[in-house]
C-alpha cells in the first residue's frame, strides 16, 4: 500500500512516499509564497509535488496512492489519528491560534488535496494526540477552574507523533515490553520538548497549552515569570503581537547567544570563547537536567532516558551537559556518545543506573504507519 505523508509548514511543503513502511521517495518544496518565488501558493507548490512524484518513477499513477497522511501539530481534544472530515477541519480551524505557525499551513495543505485529489482519503495524526492520557493534575493549569472548564485551557502537549515513534523504537532496543518501560524522552531541535513515560503512558510534558512553554528554544524562550509579560506591557506599552513575537521568534537561544538560533553557529562562538554563546548553552542544558530529574521524581523509577531531533541526535555536548546527573546515578559514557551521530545507540555507561539513549526520530515513517493503519 503506496501512502503519502505531508508536512505543510509556513513557506514549505515536505512530502514522503512509502510502501509498506517503507520509504520510496521523498522531496522538498521551499519557498512558497515568499518575495521572488515562483511558487506563490499551495497550489502550486503541491501541483509541483505530484509532478516530482511522477518524475520520481516510483509511482505510475495517482490513483496507487491509497491515503494521504497530514501532520497537524494542534488537534485539541482528539486523542487519536482520524479520517479527515468536516468536523476535523473545524477543530484544526478552532486551535489554529494555539500554533499559529504550524495549523494554519497543516489546513491548507489539507484543503488543497481534498481539492486535487478528491478520491484519496486524508488522514489527520497529532502532535498532541499522544498526550491525551495526561491525568489531570498534571493538565490543569492553577487559574480559575472556569478556564479550563468553558475555554479548554490546559496543557496539551505537542512532539508527540516524534515520542509515539522513539518510545516503540526504545522499546526494540532495550528489549523490553513498551507497556512496561518507564522513559523521559528529550526531543531537541528547533522546537524543544521532554515527555515522561510511565508503564507506556504519557504523564508530563513540557510544552503546554501551546508550543512556548518549557525548555528554552531556537528562538522561544520556554519558561518564564508570567509577571514579566504584565510588567513589558505596562513598562513599555508592548501590545500583545509584539509580546508574541518577542517571545516566539526573538527569544530562545537566539536571543541569549546574539549570533541567531542555529545550534552549529552557537557551538561555534563558544569554542571561540563567545561568552554569550557559552551562556546559552549553560541555560539550554541546565533547564534539560531540572526537567529531566523532575521527572524522574514524578516517575518514580525511570529505566532510560532518550534523546533525538536535530540537537539531540547530533549534539554529543549537550547530551553530555544534560544528562550526566550524580544525584540520579546517570553517567554517559563519552566514547560511546561522540559515535552516537544519527544513529540508535545506549551511550550510557556500563554502570550507569538509568540507560541514555539516542534514537534518530522518524515522524513521517510514523504518520505513514498510523495512516495506513486507519485505512485498512
Amino acid at each position: 500500500m503506496k501512502i503519502l505523508v505531508l508536512n505543510c509548514g509556513s513557506s514549505s511543503i515536505k512530502y514522503k512516499l512509502f510502501e509498506n513502511k517503507e520509504l520510496l521517495t521523498s522531496g522538498l518544496i521551499e519557498r512558497i509564497g515568499e518575495k521572488g518565488s515562483k511558487i506563490k501558493n499551495y497550489k502550486q507548490g503541491l501541483s509541483l509535488m505530484l509532478e516530482q512524484l511522477a518524475e520520481s518513477k516510483k509511482i505510475k499513477n495517482i490513483s496507487e496512492i491509497k491515503a494521504i497522511g497530514h501532520r497537524v501539530v494542534h488537534g485539541g481534544m482528539l486523542s487519536k489519528s482520524c479520517i479527515i472530515d468536516k468536523k476535523v477541519i473545524k477543530i484544526i480551524k478552532k486551535f489554529s491560534p494555539l500554533a499559529p505557525l504550524h495549523n494554519p499551513a497543516n489546513l491548507k495543505g489539507i484543503l488543497e488535496m481534498q481539492k486535487m485529489l478528491p478520491k484519496i482519503p486524508n488522514i489527520a495524526v497529532f502532535d498532541t494526540a499522544f498526550h491525551s492520557a495526561l491525568p489531570e493534575y498534571a493538565y490543569v493549569y492553577a487559574l480559575p477552574y472556569e478556564f479550563y472548564k468553558k475555554h479548554k485551557i490546559r496543557r496539551y502537549g505537542f512532539h508527540g507523533i516524534s515520542y509515539q515513534y522513539i518510545s516503540q523504537r526504545a522499546s526494540k532496543l532495550l528489549k523490553r515490553p513498551f507497556n512496561k518501560l518507564n522513559l523521559i524522552m528529550c526531543h531537541l531541535g528547533a522546537g524543544c520538548s521532554i515527555a515522561a513515560v510511565k508503564n507506556g503512558n504519557a504523564i508530563d510534558t513540557s510544552m503546554g497549552f501551546t508550543p512556548l512553554e518549557g525548555l528554552v528554544m531556537g528562538t522561544r524562550c520556554g519558561d518564564i515569570d508570567a509577571g514579566i509579560l504584565i510588567y513589558l506591557s505596562k513598562r513599555f506599552k508592548i501590545k500583545p503581537e509584539h509580546l508574541d513575537e518577542l517571545l516566539n521568534k526573538k527569544s530562545g537561544l537566539a536571543g541569549i547567544s546574539g549570533v541567531g538560533n542555529d545550534m552549529r553557529l552557537i557551538l561555534k562562538g563558544y569554542k571561540k570563547g563567545n561568552k554569550r554563546c557559552r551562556l546559552a548553552l549553560e541555560i539550554f542544558c541546565y533547564k534539560i537536567k531540572k526537567y529531566i530529574a523532575s521527572y524522574a521524581s514524578a516517575l518514580g523509577k525511570v529505566d532510560a532516558v532518550v534523546f533525538t531531533a536535530g540537537i539531540g541526535e547530533n549534539v554529543p555536548l549537550i547530551r553530555r551537559w544534560s544528562a550526566n546527573i550524580d544525584s540520579l546515578g546517570m553517567k554517559i559514557d563519552e566514547d560511546k556518545n561522540k559515535k552516537a551521530i544519527e544513529r540508535e545507540a545506549i551511550i550510557s555507561s556500563n554502570n550507569s543506573k538509568i540507560k541514555v539513549l539516542v534514537i534518530p526520530t522518524n515522524e513521517a515513517k510514523m504518520i505513514a504507519i498510523e495512516t495506513e493503519k486507519l485505512v485498512r
